[in-house]
């Protein structure tokens, strides 16, 4: 075998050494998971596990950790539910916003996105089809959020510059 030399001759801080550097060397290399907290209406929840299902699949340039509301908060108390959607929202560097007619009416997308603004948050909304729907959510519009096609490439390169940006 070639490489003239022997593991067995290093010390253990001489090893220790080599691993911290392979290590970090492999996580330069390696691109930086964002975490994103998805705003969306419930009526849309089937279409926002398509997404999720995505960003999980390693065929695809989409990839991302999902910080947003898995389940419904079993609750009717306002400010109880905006505490854990808050702490959600602060977990993520990203908070991307499906957009449909059913985001335009509901009160959460919209809470959603002034939460991710106040505390700093980068902001993007995707839609599906060839444009955006007729109605958005009024803060998409008051803060000028960039819109983007629910395409891979193109909803990953916006995750990534939002995120670098903030």
């Amino acid at each position: 075998m070639g490489g003239g030399g022997s593991w067995d001759s290093l010390s253990s801080d001489q090893l220790k050494k080599l691993e911290d550097t392979a290590k970090k060397s492999i996580k330069e290399t390696e691109p930086a998971k964002r975490s994103v907290f998805i705003s969306f209406a419930g009526e849309n929840l089937d279409e926002v596990n398509l997404l999720r299902g995505q960003a999980k699949n390693d065929n695809t340039d989409l990839e991302f950790v999902d910080r947003s509301v898995k389940e419904p908060f079993d609750s009717k108390n306002k400010e109880y539910i905006q505490r854990g959607i808050r702490e959600r929202i602060k977990q993520s560097s990203v908070l991307l916003c499906y957009l449909t007619n059913d985001a335009a009416k509901s009160q959460w997308v919209d809470w959603e996105i002034r939460e991710a603004r106040a505390l700093g948050k980068g902001i993007i909304a995707m839609y599906k089809g060839d444009s955006p729907p007729a109605n958005l959510p009024s803060a998409i519009k008051e803060f000028k959020i960039k819109l983007v096609p629910w395409n891979h490439e193109k909803l990953s390169k916006a995750i990534d510059d939002i995120a670098k940006a903030k």
